[in-house]
């Protein structure tokens, strides 16, 4: 007699199905060669795979069997994504599938490394987002760089910075140009995790994103998933005036740019390390610039053909997060786990999705440990023995 397995949890399969971009339960059926009806009970709990159904289903999905039996972490703290109104919906659920993924082999890390403490300071302190005037987040900015240590001239590399305070940062293509990155405070273990693009992307664009959602983590922390959806554009708003704030502090920028055109902005790119069309956007939120000359500084930015590319683009290499990946490592070369062990006993989805979430390079767990050879002490070296000295020929004299 068949039995179903006990203990399947049916949000895992939505959630692998998610991840793996795979429209509906229908199109998982056909692709698997199954009834449609069968999928979709599965799916809403009303009954459970088979041993071998659950294996097949595994194989498919590139997860291991366990992961359809590991608890969903419920949390009422909604992901931060961009454009969601614009986005598709297979889009939005294939990122939040992976910032879920995400968090949890984070959290496994965990277990062997202390990742830097959180060190966010409640900048909030107890006020609702809906308060917050523009004051209010230069404040903020200025508060956040001293807190930090930043100083008020440029700050040279955001994601250094975030992993140093606490953050979880993540890079991967999100296979759309209408997501930039997302945030969200993992319920697993209460640290605010980021995933970045890695599509089409620019050290100076990778910044204002990185800051975007270390804005969101700072700023909507509280913020329910009807208030998202409801005050979306006020919130990308804010999250966007406090990145340009901390990026291009009040106190400093400005006094550099006195004289706007768009050959100072290039100048003050190479400087702060921020867009050309972000830098003007900044000055007309600080009214350094009337509104009509934004505007022709925009069309003279677009006439130059910026939009798709800026002076430096190619000039910085984006930085790639190292904690997760370093934190890998070391637990390896430590010998504290093996790569097979890893996987086997920590982590539910696939190697690849480890390697590609945590920055690992692709095959990094197939490939065998390199072996270290260590150099003697220079005490246990042998002396050397003494010989005979050959003299060199001396040259006869003409």
């Amino acid at each position: 007699m068949r039995t179903s397995i006990p203990g399947f949890v049916p949000g895992r399969l939505t959630e692998a199905r998610a991840a793996r971009r795979i429209p509906s339960m229908s199109a998982l059926a056909r692709s698997m060669s199954l009834n449609p009806s069968t999928v979709s009970r599965w799916e809403d709990g009303t009954s459970a795979p088979e041993a071998d159904a659950l294996s097949e289903l595994a194989d498919f999905l590139d997860v291991r069997p366990e992961f359809f039996l590991r608890p969903l972490h419920a949390s009422d703290r909604p992901v931060f994504l961009r454009s969601l109104s614009s986005t598709l919906v297979r889009d939005l659920q294939y990122q939040s599938a992976q910032m879920r993924w995400f968090q949890e082999i984070s959290h496994a890390v965990e277990h062997y490394v202390d990742l830097p403490v959180v060190d966010i300071p409640d900048v909030m302190a107890g006020a609702s987002y809906q308060q917050l005037r523009e004051e209010d987040l230069e404040k903020i900015a200025i508060d956040l760089r001293r807190h930090w240590r930043v100083g008020e001239g440029p700050c040279a590399d955001m994601i250094p910075l975030m992993e140093r305070v606490g953050f979880v940062v993540g890079v991967i293509e999100m296979g759309t140009i209408k997501l930039d990155g997302l945030c969200s405070w993992s319920p697993v273990d209460g640290r605010p995790h980021v995933l970045l693009a890695s599509d089409k992307m620019s050290f100076a664009r990778r910044q204002m994103d990185a800051a975007h959602e270390m804005a969101h983590a700072i700023l909507h922390k509280n913020v329910t998933a009807e208030e998202l959806k409801r005050d979306l554009k006020v919130i990308e708003t804010q999250a966007f005036r406090l990145a340009s704030a901390f990026l291009l502090p009040s106190t400093t920028y400005p006094i550099e740019t006195r004289v706007p055109s768009l050959a100072s902005l290039v100048t003050a790119k190479e400087r702060w390390r921020v867009s050309i069309k972000a830098q003007i956007k900044r000055l007309a939120d600080l009214d350094a610039i009337p509104p009509e000359f934004a505007t022709h500084l925009y069309k003279l930015y677009s006439a130059k053909g910026w939009s798709r590319e800026e002076p430096f683009d190619r000039h910085w290499a984006p930085t790639d997060p190292r904690v997760l990946r370093d934190a890998l490592h070391l637990i390896v070369d430590e010998g504290v786990r093996s790569k097979a062990d890893l996987l086997a006993l920590e982590f539910a989805v696939s190697a690849g999705d480890v390697e590609n979430l945590t920055g690992l390079p692709p095959g990094w767990f197939s490939h065998e440990p390199a072996s270290v050879l260590k150099l003697k002490p220079r005490d246990a070296l042998p002396r050397s023995q003494s010989g005979d000295v050959v003299p060199f020929p001396t040259k006869s004299k003409t």
